[in-house]
């Protein structure tokens, strides 16, 4: 991709995210209730959100991932991010991730983000498939995703290790054959 695409929702505009969104993206990310499941501890300082950004944008380069920033139509201010990881072209799939600043939960705002990016994926990115790993214990997150018309594949058992334990992860994913039917 030659250039970061934009995409358009009713109430957002999801759009590259650039170093002067770190302000916005450490509020949220310095939350423990936005990075109680994320595989980051809560952010102390915004260098670490610039870190991120720029970690974000040189995968986008390598053509390894694509994060979007979430911003309201109404306001250029990030609110969220969420995208594609884990790009294996050669197997026509990626991982989802995202995130939402908690003032905005409960309205319905991360899952028209999120039906957009996978329209994108599917028509644009030639994706056949999509995963999303999710903590057992994420209800939120999981019930997003069968919302959206994810299913549960099964659960990894230890999967990773993060905060000096090993940690299950529950599998989903969404076919793209899957989604023309929905």
């Amino acid at each position: 991709m030659p250039q970061f695409p934009v995409l358009e929702t009713a109430r957002f505009v999801l759009r590259e995210i650039k170093q002067e969104d770190s302000k916005d993206i450490f509020r949220y990310f310095s939350s423990h209730e936005v990075t109680k499941f994320y595989d980051v501890e809560s952010f102390t300082s915004v260098e670490q959100a610039e870190e991120l950004i720029r970690r974000w944008n040189d995968r986008f380069n390598q053509e390894q991932a694509i994060r979007w920033g979430i911003t309201l139509k109404s306001e250029n201010k990030v609110i969220g991010t969420c995208g594609f990881h884990g790009w294996a072209k050669n197997h026509y799939k990626a991982h989802i991730g995202y995130e939402l600043a908690p003032e905005y939960w409960g309205q319905g705002y991360m899952t028209e983000a999120i039906q957009r990016i996978i329209e994108f994926g599917f028509s644009h990115l030639a994706l056949n498939r999509i995963e999303a790993y999710v903590e057992p214990k994420n209800t939120g997150s999981r019930k997003l995703l069968e919302n959206i018309g994810f299913r549960e594949e099964g659960i990894l058992k230890e999967h990773y290790y993060w905060k000096n334990q090993f940690v299950d992860t529950v599998i989903y994913a969404l076919l793209k054959k899957q989604f023309l039917h929905l």
